[in-house]
């Protein structure tokens, strides 16, 4: 069973979800989601032993907002709150996206509170390319805002269209677009503390047993492949197809590969 629940973090009061039984994970989301995220993952990750904690980062989903543009090092300052009132001494990490980033900090901000880490679509970039999606960012997210003809809402929609296929759901799709603008802060924050964040630099510096997962249809699929070349050492897993909601696509798959390197971690 899903349970959900607060606790307050430095920038307010957090919201998380939480299997309450189990090998603990903590879930982090992609911009501009929230723990809903891993809904369709929560019960199958409990039937393989393993607690599904899912946190919104702060603005996103119902945690309180920063009063400040965040980084991604802000982000992770929340999961050792949630780890201290569920009184979990240590805890696997997984991140999809911007989550892997989160991700990558708290192993790195908090390493006596990780265990093992997952980095499920991680993000090397060259300094142009972050510049360039910084950009991005300022031009097509920073400025968003509704129109008395509600074409704001169709600008979303076709953005989020980018990313179908033909097996795209398109009920989940419309969740996806509720979720990003009915965060507690703006949705551009997330995506901006992406490409403020360099994971190519960072990546060579976790310590921790590490997973890369990624799939193959995934829009920065090629940037996973970079950060194996990264660090050969860490394990790694690929999933045919899927899009950049491979958590909803195959989580049978998904759920596989992660509760497989949180036993082979466990047994070393």
């Amino acid at each position: 069973m899903l349970y959900r629940a607060y606790t307050d973090g430095p920038f307010g009061q957090i919201h998380f979800q939480d299997t309450r039984d189990g090998v603990p994970l903590v879930l982090c989301h992609q911009a501009p989601l929230s723990s809903r995220q891993f809904e369709s993952v929560y019960d199958l990750l409990a039937e393989q032993g393993v607690r599904g904690i899912g946190i919104d980062m702060p603005g996103f989903g119902k945690s309180d907002a920063t009063d400040f543009v965040p980084r991604i090092e802000d982000y992770a300052r929340v999961v050792p709150d949630v780890l201290d009132h569920l009184n979990i001494e240590s805890a696997f990490v997984l991140g999809h996206h911007t989550g892997a980033m989160v991700a990558t900090e708290v192993a790195l901000q908090f390493g006596s509170r990780v265990i093992g880490v997952i980095l499920n679509g991680p993000l090397p970039l060259t300094a142009e390319e972050r510049e360039a999606g910084l950009k991005y960012v300022e031009t097509e997210e920073k400025g968003y805002h509704p129109e008395e003809d509600g074409r704001h809402f169709l600008k979303l929609f076709a953005n989020r269209m980018a990313y179908a296929t033909e097996n795209t759901d398109w009920t989940l799709a419309t969740r996806y677009l509720v979720e990003q603008l009915s965060g507690l802060g703006p949705f551009w924050y997330g995506h901006h503390a992406a490409f403020q964040y360099d994971h190519g630099k960072n990546i060579p510096q976790l310590t921790h047993p590490t997973l890369v997962l990624t799939n193959t249809g995934d829009s920065i699929y090629k940037n996973a492949l970079d950060a194996i070349a990264l660090r050969p050492d860490f394990s790694f897993a690929a999933i045919n197809g899927g899009t950049i909601d491979i958590v909803d696509e195959e989580p049978d798959q998904w759920v596989a590969h992660v509760s497989q390197f949180i036993r082979d971690t466990l047994a070393t």
